[in-house]
């Protein structure tokens, strides 16, 4: 059900820190890295993601929290980003390849009632 979640850090090299030491500890590692994000986990694929809470939109008291649910195929991602926008869900980036991600990312991403980034994600499809 969940694909990948991630949480906002106040003190950016801190928990930089935090997290590349005690999950070192458990077997996992930086897996894919942006200016403002840090993506941790096994073989590839990160799983969970820190970002920098003072930066871009994360920054502030009500920073979001991002949820990623897996989905079967494409027309899945396209469904709940279609059912999400019905309901009144503020789209943030609509159904679309992510090559910066990995070759064959597919995902949609609102902002659900409260405020958090919620998104679908499809890993195979194609190019």
């Amino acid at each position: 059900m969940i694909d990948h979640f991630g949480i906002n850090c106040s003190d950016w090299a801190r928990s930089q820190q935090f997290y590349d030491a005690v999950l070192g500890v458990l077997g996992y590692g930086r897996q894919l890295e942006f200016d403002v994000a840090i993506g941790y986990g096994r073989d590839g694929k990160p799983d969970f993601w820190i970002a920098d809470a003072a930066a871009g939109e994360a920054s502030g008291p009500n920073r979001e929290i991002h949820v990623a649910f897996q989905a079967t195929d494409v027309d899945a991602v396209t469904a709940f980003h279609d059912t999400a926008v019905a309901l009144g869900a503020e789209s943030l980036h609509a159904p679309r390849l992510w090559p910066e991600y990995h070759p064959g990312y597919f995902g949609a991403f609102v902002r659900d009632p409260d405020g958090n980034n919620v998104e679908a994600v499809f890993h195979g499809a194609a190019h």
